[in-house]
C-alpha cells in the first residue's frame, strides 16, 4: 500500500523554495560547492542546478556527484557485493562552504559516510545538508539537514520512494506502508 506524500507540483514548488533559500544564504554561490550523494541525491542535485542556471540566472553552479558506498559502516554488513557509483568530483571544496544534497534522510549513516568521504577532496569551510524528504524520528546519529523539503513521520518499516521523471517517468514521492 502507497500513499502520495508530495505530487509534481509541490516538488516543483519544494524545488524553487530551496533554490530562493541557497540563494538567500549564498548570493550567487560564487564561494559554494552543492554535492550530491549518488545514486538518488544526484537527481537533486541536477534538478536544484538546472532552476538556479534558467529560472535564477546563476550560470556557474560548482558542483560533484559523491559515491560513499565504501565510507559506509555497514557495506560489509550486505549478503551482496555492493557496488559503487563514479565519483565526479573535479571541483576544489578547500575552504569553500559545501552543501550536501540528498533525497531523503533517514538514519543519518549516508550523511555520516559523506562527511568521512568528503575530506578526501580538501577542508571546506562549512558544510551543510538539503533533503527533499526528512524523516524525523529515525535518526540513529546527532546529524540534521539544514534545507529540507518536507518534514514526515513514517513508522519502522515504512519506506519513502522518490521518484524521478529521469528514471521513473514522472516525479512522485510515495509513502510505502509496511505490510
Amino acid at each position: 500500500m502507497q500513499r502520495i506524500l508530495l505530487d509534481q507540483q509541490k516538488i516543483q514548488i519544494i524545488l524553487h523554495r530551496l533554490c530562493c533559500q541557497l540563494i538567500e544564504r549564498y548570493g550567487r554561490l560564487e564561494n559554494t560547492v552543492l554535492v550530491g550523494l549518488q545514486p538518488r541525491g544526484t537527481f537533486l542535485l541536477d534538478r536544484i542546478i538546472k532552476l538556479l542556471k534558467y529560472q535564477y540566472q546563476i550560470e556557474d553552479v560548482q558542483n560533484g556527484k559523491l559515491d560513499v558506498t565504501f565510507f559506509r559502516d555497514d557495506f560489509r554488513h550486505s549478503e551482496k557485493p555492493m557496488t559503487a557509483n563514479q565519483n565526479l568530483m573535479n571541483v576544489v571544496i578547500e575552504n569553500r562552504q559545501v552543501v550536501l544534497i540528498d533525497d531523503v534522510f533517514f538514519t543519518g549513516r549516508s550523511v555520516r559516510a559523506a562527511l568521512t568521504a568528503i575530506e578526501s577532496y580538501g577542508r571546506p569551510s562549512t558544510i551543510e545538508l538539503m533533503v527533499l524528504v526528512h524523516r524525523r524520528f529515525s535518526r540513529h546519529l546527532p546529524i540534521k539537514p539544514d534545507y529540507i523539503g518536507i518534514q514526515m513521520d513514517a513508522l519502522v518499516g515504512d519506506k519513502v520512494k522518490v521518484s524521478w521523471i529521469e528514471n521513473d517517468e514522472k516525479d512522485v514521492v510515495y509513502l510505502q506502508k509496511r505490510t
